[in-house]
């Protein structure tokens, strides 16, 4: 199992919620996060002069999945989430060691 940690644009993540429930992605944790890549945020100009915004509100989507399901998920957060301008996200993969359901005690991947 692997957990997929991505962090997107916050208009993006409808689509991206969308796309992901209907392949049968139901569960996910969602955050409000802010963040910055290489960009370090964008420079804004108003009649005062330019104003910086450093971090911009992103959503963060965790989702666990079965290894055999990691590029699907993958290919629909890009699909969906691709603007092609800087700021689009990044996607994260970590290598999950157990999933225990509270309820019932289920483990592996019965408990996703």
């Amino acid at each position: 199992m692997k957990k997929i940690e991505a962090v997107i644009r916050e208009e993006s993540f409808p689509q991206v919620k969308s796309a992901l429930e209907e392949s049968g992605y139901i569960s996910m944790t969602v955050c409000d996060v802010v963040g910055r890549g290489k960009q370090k945020g964008v420079s804004l100009k108003w009649r005062a002069g330019e104003y910086r915004v450093e971090f911009l509100p992103k959503k963060q989507i965790g989702i666990v999945v079965e290894d055999k399901d990691i590029d699907e998920v993958i290919d629909i957060i890009c699909d969906k989430g691709r603007t092609g301008l800087q700021g689009d996200g990044k996607i994260f993969i970590m290598p999950i060691e157990e999933v225990v359901r509270v309820r019932n005690g289920d483990k592996g991947a019965k408990a996703l």
